[in-house]
C-alpha cells in the first residue's frame, strides 16, 4: 500500500511540475524547461517506459545525460525505491 501511495504522489507532482512547464513557456515569471525538466525525471522514476524513452533521447547528450542520471539517482535516495 505504500509504494502505490507513494507512486501515485510521484505522478501528480510530475504532471503539475509538466503543466507548470507548458505554462512558464508562454509566461516570463516562470522557468518553464526546468519544470518540463523535473516532471519528466520524476515521471520517469514512477513510469519505466517515460524513462526508456528519456535515457535513449538524452544519450545524445552526453554532459546532460550525466547530470539527469545523477539528479534521478539522488531523488530515488530521497524517496526511497518504488
Amino acid at each position: 500500500m505504500r509504494k502505490s501511495v507513494k507512486r501515485f504522489f510521484l505522478i501528480v507532482t510530475s504532471v503539475v511540475c509538466l503543466l507548470l512547464g507548458l505554462a512558464g513557456l508562454f509566461l516570463p515569471f516562470l522557468q518553464g524547461v526546468l519544470f518540463l525538466a523535473i516532471g519528466v525525471i520524476l515521471l520517469s522514476i514512477s513510469i519505466p517506459t517515460v524513462g526508456i524513452w528519456r535515457k535513449k533521447h538524452s544519450v545524445k547528450f552526453p554532459k546532460i545525460h550525466q547530470k539527469i542520471e545523477d539528479m534521478e539517482e539522488w531523488l530515488l535516495n530521497k524517496i526511497g525505491e518504488i
